[in-house]
């Protein structure tokens, strides 16, 4: 056999997304073989719309992810976006709430000032609560001791009474009642009647036990006893509850009724009824004053009896146990 040589031809097609590039190449296969070759040797090729549709898929790929590569960056900013409002939102709450407790009238400030010595002396004291409860001390009673802290006031010179709220249930708030002080005010002619509110209790009415870090330093801000006009008290109770609606819409939770505005506007800007009378107030025993209650005489028992002296010719055998 001798040395044949063959020529094959093929066509190789590329392709890119917009053209095709046709490439006709010869090439000579040297074949060294004994055997003859057969010269209908077939290549098989990649079709035309294969590639395309392969191209066309890989296009789609790249496109599904730079759309969501798009989307996780429309996240991030919208995120980034609501922490910046969350904290301006927080930022201008501390700034209303500071400029409402820190600025304070020569009037506030004098009743305040009275109103801590009222308390200091009751606790000084150690006034027992005649109340018909059951209480170690006045400052263990909110009712006595809002009728002590108005009889100091009232020695001081100062209108003061004891205010009670009392409003229906209607559909956003229950119904409910509560108990303060206040003080009337006419020493100003040109100002005429100004209205002091005094609460004991003020921070712990607006409390919560899952509120956000953000509203629990809101309320820290708070003082515990509250001595303002009507006015800083009316701006306080607004900045609180628009942070506790915000706490409760964050941590995804539903808002009590009592927390509302509403509700906290009744406590102390509601109708009340004001007590000026301090009659019913605790008789001032001191605990080393006290009169101490005789004991009672001890009842006799069929446990307690001697039998021996109730029935003295009564004779018992000794009986041995084994």
């Amino acid at each position: 056999m001798g040395l044949t040589s063959m020529t094959g031809r093929f066509t190789r097609f590329l392709s890119t997304r917009h053209k095709e590039l046709v490439l006709d190449s010869v090439v000579d296969f040297p074949c060294v073989d004994e055997q003859p070759s057969d010269a209908s040797d077939e290549f098989e090729f990649l079709d035309y719309g294969d590639i395309l549709g392969h191209s066309a898929s890989n296009d789609e790929c790249h496109s599904n992810e730079i759309m969501e590569l798009d989307v996780e960056e429309e996240e991030e900013d919208e995120e980034e976006k609501d922490s910046e409002e969350n904290r301006s939102f927080w930022e201008n709450q501390h700034q209303v709430l500071q400029a409402n407790v820190y600025r304070t009238s020569s009037l506030e400030s004098r009743i305040r000032h009275a109103t801590k010595e009222a308390l200091e002396g009751i606790k000084s004291v150690e006034t027992v609560c005649d109340c018909n409860r059951m209480m170690a001390s006045t400052t263990s009673c909110r009712n006595c001791l809002l009728r002590e802290v108005s009889r100091h006031l009232q020695n001081a010179g100062y209108d003061s009474a004891i205010c009670k709220t009392k409003w229906r249930s209607s559909p956003n708030i229950p119904a409910g009642e509560h108990n303060f002080l206040d003080i009337i005010d006419n020493t100003s002619s040109k100002k005429g009647e100004v209205r002091v509110i005094i609460e004991l209790n003020f921070r712990a009415e607006f409390e919560m036990a899952r509120g956000s870090e953000d509203y629990n330093g809101l309320v820290r801000r708070l003082p515990e006893v509250f001595v303002g006009k009507v006015e800083r008290l009316s701006n306080l109770i607004k900045t609180l509850c628009i942070g506790a609606k915000r706490c409760m819409k964050e941590k995804k939770m539903h808002m009590g009724p009592w927390r509302k505005h509403k509700y906290m506007q009744a406590k102390w800007l509601g109708p009340c009824q004001r007590n000026t009378s301090t009659t019913n107030l605790s008789k001032g025993y001191s605990y080393e004053n006290m009169p101490i209650p005789k004991p009672k005489p001890k009842k006799a028992s069929m446990l307690t009896v001697d039998l021996l002296e109730k029935l003295p010719n009564m004779h018992f055998t000794a009986l041995e146990v084994l």
